[in-house]
């Protein structure tokens, strides 16, 4: 497979049996997925809404010729890009065919770089319109919290749910923007402090021993949520150890004047705090029994099409846009983007987009532009997998009718990504049970 390949079948349709065996290379050659057909008939049975490629048609043929199935692919999807080769006497055919809606036309004889490069641009064009009718039907599903696509996210919200029933402090590590304060309150809400109050303080801004105390005094039963436990001055970290004590005796005593379930955030691990002489050793004690990580995006970018859908419903309903279509910068950034700023930084990035506000250039702030496109085409088609999986429970054969391909087609990039469609079965199981 060429590494300058873009991702999708070709259907060509071509009659004479050298012409088409001799395209099929030039297609095959510059790195592209070809079926090649003898006849339109045949062609057009494979051709469905959920079809992700092009193709490349003759125009005169016995039977049903090049116009002709180009009609019939309108009345399937008319957004199916449709390239008509033509002779020195059908271009004004062609023309008025490109008026009704085909992509292109090439003119034989062609160079085998033309047709490669009109190809390219049909594949292209394609795919941008699937990735919107994707984040079109991810809109028109409920909204969550806590986007899980990937199989390490969703075994982080089992994993806090247990956590929220168990009525005990927790450590919640992760970069600045993965989204540490909504899983706290996500474990919040999932608890039996659920009715009372979630109170919020900063590590950072804690002045005194006193301010503190107020905080968790504030609670009166429900859950501090102590964001930027890294940055708390050691003075404060002593006068939290002597709250947290306080708390234990009042419990002992079975007084609740002061009662609360602390949750910590740090964006460095609590070891790595402890070996650098940042934390008191009774305080790690005290936080590290229980921890959660969060990982950055660029660790799970599978998640990244269902949190941009997530983040475009939010802007949608606080901007008051009715629609918003991602145009090929967007999706260029989706596949190529590490987000160095986490969710947050693509939130930020899709209200700008929604807003129509200028997109930064991916090349001035992207760690990710040394990837082979190869690299790029194997991460968007796992993303794309992982996706229908997830919209489908992990049901191959639904999967392999969504991405119009063949179920062997489908096992063998299940191996090529290491996809386990279990994990989807599940995941949808132990979702429905939430």
């Amino acid at each position: 497979m060429n590494p300058n390949a873009v991702n999708g079948p070709v259907i060509l349709v071509e009659d004479d049996h050298m012409l088409r065996e001799a395209t099929r290379q030039t297609l095959e050659l510059a790195g592209y997925e070809v079926e090649a057909f003898e006849n339109a008939a045949r062609a057009v049975r494979h051709v469905m809404p959920s079809f992700t490629g092009c193709i490349v048609t003759d125009i005169r043929m016995d039977g049903m010729d090049g116009l002709q199935l180009f009609a019939k692919v309108m009345e399937i999807d008319r957004q199916i890009p449709v390239m008509l080769i033509t002779g020195h006497g059908d271009i004004g055919m062609a023309v008025r065919a490109m008026q009704d809606g085909a992509f292109d036309f090439l003119a034989k004889p062609f160079a085998a770089e033309h047709l490669a490069a009109v190809v390219r641009k049909a594949l292209q064009s394609r795919q941008l319109v699937i990735d919107n009718r994707a984040l079109r039907n991810a809109l028109a599903k409920p909204g969550d919290d806590m986007v899980a696509q990937s199989r390490v996210m969703a075994q982080l919200r089992n994993m806090a749910g247990q956590v929220a029933r168990m009525d005990v402090d927790l450590s919640i590590e992760g970069e600045i923007g993965t989204g540490k304060e909504m899983l706290a309150r996500r474990v919040h809400q999932q608890s039996i402090r659920h009715a009372k109050p979630f109170v919020v303080a900063s590590g950072g801004a804690v002045a005194s021993s006193t301010e503190l105390a107020d905080h968790f005094e504030s609670a009166g039963g429900g859950t501090v949520f102590l964001d930027g436990a890294d940055t708390l001055p050691l003075a404060a970290q002593a006068a939290l150890v002597a709250l947290l004590d306080a708390r234990d005796r009042a419990r002992a005593a079975q007084d609740d004047r002061l009662d609360f379930r602390l949750i910590t955030s740090t964006a460095v691990a609590l070891s790595d705090m402890l070996n650098g002489g940042n934390i008191r050793e009774d305080l790690y004690h005290r936080l590290s029994s229980i921890t959660l990580r969060i990982p950055p995006l660029r660790e799970r970018r599978d998640d990244i099409p269902a949190l941009f859908a997530e983040f475009v419903r939010d802007a949608l309903g606080q901007t008051g846009k009715k629609r918003f279509e991602m145009n090929a910068a967007d999706r260029k950034r989706l596949l190529e983007h590490d987000w160095p700023g986490n969710a947050r930084e693509l939130r930020n990035y899709v209200f700008g987009a929604v807003l129509n506000l200028p997109r930064p250039a991916l090349a001035q702030i992207s760690p990710a532009a040394s990837k082979t496109l190869a690299k790029r085409v194997s991460d968007f088609e796992r993303m794309v997998i992982n996706e229908t999986l997830e919209a489908t429970g992990g049901n191959v054969v639904r999967a392999c009718a969504l991405l119009g391909i063949p179920r062997k087609t489908f096992y063998e990039k299940l191996g090529k990504h290491q996809i386990d469609p279990d994990h989807f079965r599940r995941t949808n199981v132990a979702r429905k049970s939430l």
